[in-house]
């Protein structure tokens, strides 16, 4: 019997195209190469947005089944709930100086390499011999002090809450802004150094001591250790950019050691302050911004004002406090050329202008 084998014919399922693939869509932009899941605030896209606009994932957006992740011991995501401001779209907010990884970089770069062209110009030239022994005294007693205010408010301030906004613009401005004040900070401990061994008639080490015990800085100490305790990221935000740096940070940097430095044969401490001046120009601007659409929210601005008003009543007497603390290091320096009065008028002065600029209103305590 002869064992005969059929071939089987082996189907296959049809392919059938419904236009549901990935892709199959036709729409104006689909052929772009540019994102469009988003309005961007000019005509064209900037890299800033693309990089940085919904990035963040949020379930008031993109997310319609809710966060996808959390924390075992509350919310997930990003809540909003992370702070008392109110917005009806944070998203609204964008940077004004669209700052991102690589223009952290770039702009970070340049700073370092003009401090340490300056410091290296400093040692060769020799600059530091002609420095009276009054104004050494009060760069590593009061320069060096700043030092630590600098870096309490990088590490403890901005980098702790860089995690905490609720879009990935806000985060991103904060995390720069913590950047800006850690390499401040490290600027003046490598002038310090520099300083320590240039001239035997500076004090390296004092910084240390007058953060911790010198009457004049402790009220200033007090405010920047209370600051790394406050819970509400926001508040943080408002209370370090918009009141203890209009009238401490500016007031030391800016309406002292700015105006005085050059009169004492020193023109290298302008040029290292300088740059934490700029940084916070930088940082005030988006600041700035930020709150300015929380108090014009249609929605929760009013209700924002008032919670503005009472971080202004709870921090603005502490910082007038530390400020005026402050006021017999005015008298150290060999060449006087501003007073303490005048520093103090400046400075509120800027920080009335500020809070106008804001829709606040001036707290009672800068009258007095």
């Amino acid at each position: 019997m002869t064992a005969t084998s059929e071939s089987k014919q082996r189907s296959f399922p049809k392919i059938e195209f419904t236009d549901s693939e990935a892709g199959a869509l036709e729409f104006p932009s689909s052929r772009s190469r540019s994102f469009t899941y988003y309005t961007p605030a000019k005509k064209r896209s900037t890299m800033y947005e693309d990089v940085t606009v919904d990035v963040q994932p949020d379930p008031d957006r993109h997310l319609s089944q809710g966060w996808i992740y959390g924390f075992g011991d509350g919310p997930g995501g990003y809540p909003q709930e992370w702070t008392a401001a109110k917005s009806s779209n944070w998203h609204a907010f964008l940077d004004p100086n669209e700052e991102w990884d690589q223009t952290i970089y770039r702009n970070n770069s340049k700073v370092v390499h003009q401090v340490e062209l300056c410091l290296s110009n400093a040692k060769r030239a020799r600059v530091y011999d002609a420095w009276n022994t009054p104004w050494l005294t009060f760069i590593s007693r009061n320069l060096g002090a700043w030092m630590h205010a600098e870096n309490g408010l990088a590490l403890h301030v901005f980098t702790s809450i860089q995690r905490s906004c609720p879009t990935n613009m806000i985060n991103t401005a904060v995390a720069v802004n913590a950047a800006h004040k850690m390499r401040f900070a490290q600027d003046l401990a490598l002038f310090n150094l520099d300083l320590s061994e240039a001239t035997e008639n500076f004090d390296g080490a004092a910084h240390k001591e007058v953060w911790q015990s010198a009457p004049e800085w402790q009220p200033t100490r007090e405010v920047v250790e209370r600051l790394t305790a406050v819970p509400d990221w926001c508040e943080l935000l408002f209370a370090s950019n918009i009141i203890f740096e209009q009238l401490v940070g500016t007031l030391f940097r800016s309406e002292l050691v700015m105006q005085i430095a050059a009169g004492n044969g020193d023109y290298i401490t302008p040029t290292i302050v300088g740059t934490g001046e700029h940084d916070y120009d930088r940082d005030l601007n988006y600041t700035r911004n930020l709150f300015r659409l929380l108090t014009r929210d249609p929605e929760h601005g009013e209700t924002n004002k008032e919670l503005f008003g009472t971080w202004l009543a709870t921090w603005v007497p502490r910082c007038l406090a530390a400020a005026r603390a402050l006021q017999p290091i005015w008298s150290q320096p060999a060449d006087k050329a501003v007073t303490f009065a005048t520093s103090l008028d400046a400075a509120t002065d800027k920080f009335r202008s500020l809070l106008e600029d804001l829709g606040l209103d001036i707290p009672k305590e800068l009258d007095k």
